[in-house]
């Protein structure tokens, strides 16, 4: 037997013991975003940390200005690839705690239609996820007496609550975090047989634009038709923001917006996706956004301008004629490839200015910049884990693209020079954040497996 079948076996010996760890973490109510857990999101540090020692690395928790990192290190043969595995150890509260079906800190197993999962706050986001890494690494010390690969590890305790501390301490590691690739277990499959790996999240630029024309509201009895309208003015601006096609028209916009390969489109049309199911589950029926464009292109690879909300003049019950002094909108822009946040933001203000008339003028409310991630679809790294992830589950691995961010790995980008690997094995129905979190045994049981054959597969 190959090291790497010795250590599949001992994953699949060790399930239950490993599902026994994982639930007692599980029950930690490690809620970062109230103060009044402290205390449990130090004890799930603490206890992350008696762990990885008991797997064979040298951890240890580091103190923040608020919860504390886990770091830890293992050694692997010469001349072997240093991999940093990322999870994150605080959850979400469990607010409305009336709608769930059983106690949210306790883990309960259940099987519906041969089908089971267990049911607990943090079993899918993220303690599970990131205990499939852990487990995997165990197998393999158990199996074999050592790792393929040289590991770090680092998992935070205030991911949810937007991660205040993560980025000094980035910096005040550099040296003791910068390895060759990193390792995200922070996203999902692609269906609950198909694993896949997210190469690309959009990043962001949003602004909250007022128009100002009038000193005060005006009688639009007695002003109206004279007085400049700023609703009127703002309406025309955001409207100009879109042509026809439903391409952006501000300037500049798409420098740095890059073609997806005709092969990876090919292979989301390969997926499976169906659009009118997409948007007929909202009500929906047709696509919007940029013509001759499919919706996974459009939800995965292109930039969008939205406009998120629209304030002025009296909006409550009844009816009041003025004309409002001032009308407000909150604009984002979803950023794809190479564009700078910063020029496409410079570039909407310049949009607003343009078309500003007499009398009238602009005031900004900066709401955040942060430049989208793109994997080189030629890495070798990526090649490797999705051959390993194929192997595992039989059915070739999905590289798929992600609407939204996850922040961290911009900063391992922009802090410490990786490239990551997003690999997840959650559902889109594990109900994260929301009463009634599950995560699949199946999704735990060969997402360990997963990540046995990702290790070696990247040790070549």
């Amino acid at each position: 037997m190959s090291d790497l079948d010795r250590t599949l076996d001992t994953v699949d010996a060790n399930l239950e013991a490993s599902l026994d760890r994982l639930f007692d973490l599980l029950r930690i109510e490690s809620i970062s975003t109230d103060p009044a857990y402290k205390d449990e999101c130090r004890k799930a540090g603490q206890y992350l940390v008696d762990v990885l020692n008991d797997v064979g690395f040298e951890a240890s928790l580091r103190d923040t200005p608020g919860h504390p990192m886990v770091v830890g290190h293992h050694d692997g043969p010469e001349g072997a690839p240093h991999v940093l595995f990322y999870g994150h150890y605080d959850v979400q509260p469990v607010d409305p705690v009336e709608l769930w079906d059983t106690s949210p800190f306790e883990p309960t197993m259940k099987e519906v239609d041969g089908v089971k999962r267990f049911y607990c706050r943090g079993s899918s986001d993220d303690k599970g996820q990131l205990m499939t890494f852990v487990e995997a690494c165990r197998a393999w010390k158990e199996a074999t007496g050592g790792l393929p690969c040289k590991v770090t590890i680092l998992f935070e305790g205030e991911e949810e609550s937007g991660s205040p501390s993560l980025e000094d301490f980035l910096d005040s590691a550099v040296e003791e975090l910068s390895c060759d690739l990193a390792l995200v277990c922070d996203t999902s499959m692609w269906d609950a047989n198909t694993p896949a790996i997210t190469t690309a999240l959009r990043g962001m630029a949003s602004d909250e634009v007022t128009i100002h024309a009038a000193s005060r509201d005006l009688h639009s009895g007695y002003y109206g038709g004279a007085a400049q309208n700023p609703i009127h003015v703002l309406s025309r601006i955001l409207a100009d923001m879109h042509d026809e096609s439903g391409a952006v028209t501000l300037e500049g916009f798409y420098d740095g917006v890059e073609e997806t390969p005709d092969d990876i489109k090919q292979m989301w049309d390969g997926l499976g996706f169906s659009a009118k199911d997409f948007l007929g589950s909202i009500g929906l029926s047709m696509p919007s956004g940029e013509a001759n464009r499919s919706v996974l292109e459009q939800t995965w690879a292109r930039p969008t301008a939205e406009v998120n909300g629209v304030t002025g003049g009296y909006t409550g019950d009844g009816f009041k004629t003025v004309i409002a002094a001032q009308a407000s909108a909150k604009v984002s822009f979803r950023l794809v490839g190479k564009q700078d946040p910063h020029k496409v933001a410079a570039a909407f203000r310049k949009h607003v200015e343009d078309r500003l008339p007499e009398d009238c003028r602009a005031t900004y409310i900066e709401h955040g910049r942060n430049p989208a991630t793109q994997l080189d679809y030629n890495l070798p790294e990526l090649k490797k884990a999705a051959g390993a992830l194929t192997e595992e589950w039989g059915k070739e691995a999905a590289i798929v693209a992600g609407g939204g961010s996850i922040p961290i790995v911009g900063n391992f980008k922009r802090q410490l020079g990786m490239d990551s690997l997003l690999i997840g094995f959650a559902l889109a129905d594990d109900a994260i954040h929301s009463p009634n979190e599950k995560y699949e045994l199946k999704s735990y049981h060969k997402g360990t497996r997963s990540w046995a054959r990702v290790l070696a597969a990247l040790a070549g």
